[in-house]
């Protein structure tokens, strides 16, 4: 793992596979760190021969915090943008893909196989949309669009999201109880549900970096991001959009709004699988990203 200085701030991330073979960028998802693609998961795409980047987005893991703000006041926040005004948030999604660009700039990296999960694939359409000749292919995981009339996460959904969580330095037993509820009641029903190796996951996070704010300001720079359609529109590289069917977080009309913004995508709802990567759908979205970074029907 290293850590570089990438527009002002820092970002960590590390490296799989011979960096002269083309690179594949990884984008995690909301108040996640790079570690959420596991080490398993980018070696296999490392073995298909591209040199893998994984980063924790600013805000999260062993990257810039940004706690000099105060915490997100989502009834606020609501309330703001219901009145038609843009709230003070500390940085935006497009903040956040040029941080992904600005490391390739860093690495010396001239163009890129841009993959994005849950916001990481907010964030990969943004650097498809804005930096076209810096993308070699788009992979979006999980995500959406922005467009506005699409269904929201359910209520209940969100409550469970953004509820208080205790401090995992006071009551870690606590902590990890919460977020492995959570992780069941998104996860899909196609796969069975590794409680110990999430439990494992969520450990390491919390041993690399505890900050019970980022959450909240990504929530908001998701929130004032807006629709992408019309961006999106205008990508012309090879793209793929991967969504699960048990989604409860993006209902499957996400994924295929996303692939009906982008010209000529390709679009695979996979069954079973909800918000989450379950390690049985590893070779088939390997399959994936890689069936489209080389261009492949």
């Amino acid at each position: 793992m290293s850590i570089l200085k990438v527009n002002g701030i820092d970002l960590a991330f590390d490296s799989y596979g011979n960096e002269t073979d083309e690179t594949i960028l990884l984008i995690a998802g909301l108040g996640t760190q790079m570690i959420r693609w596991t080490a398993p998961f980018c070696e296999m795409l490392a073995h298909r021969g591209y040199r893998v980047i994984r980063f924790d987005n600013r805000d999260t893991g062993l990257s810039t915090h940004f706690n000099q703000y105060a915490t997100l006041d989502f009834e606020a926040l609501a309330r703001t943008l219901m009145s038609g005004q843009r709230p003070e948030i500390p940085y935006t999604l497009d903040d956040m893909s040029d941080d992904a660009i600005g490391l390739l700039d860093v690495l010396g990296i001239k163009k890129a196989h841009v993959v994005g999960r849950s916001m990481g694939g907010m964030i990969a359409q943004l650097v498809a949309g804005r930096y076209p000749d810096r993308v070699l292919s788009l992979t979006s995981i999980m995500s959406t669009t922005g467009n506005p009339v699409l269904p929201p996460t359910s209520p209940e959904v969100m409550a469970l999201m953004t509820r208080p969580t205790p401090n995992p330095m006071k009551d870690e037993a606590g902590y990890l109880a919460q977020s492995v509820a959570f992780a069941k009641r998104i996860a899909g029903t196609g796969y069975p549900f590794n409680e110990n190796e999430y439990r494992s996951l969520i450990q390491e996070e919390i041993q690399r970096a505890y900050d019970p704010g980022s959450i909240g300001r990504q929530i908001a720079a998701i929130a004032v991001s807006g629709d992408r359609r019309p961006l999106l529109s205008k990508v012309k590289v090879p793209a793929l959009v991967i969504h699960g069917l048990d989604d409860p977080m993006f209902v499957p009309a996400c994924g295929e709004d996303t692939a009906q913004a982008i010209s000529d995508a390709e679009l695979m709802l996979l069954e079973g699988m909800g918000h989450d990567m379950p390690t049985p759908l590893y070779a088939t979205i390997v399959d994936g990203i890689e069936r489209v970074a080389r261009g492949k029907d």
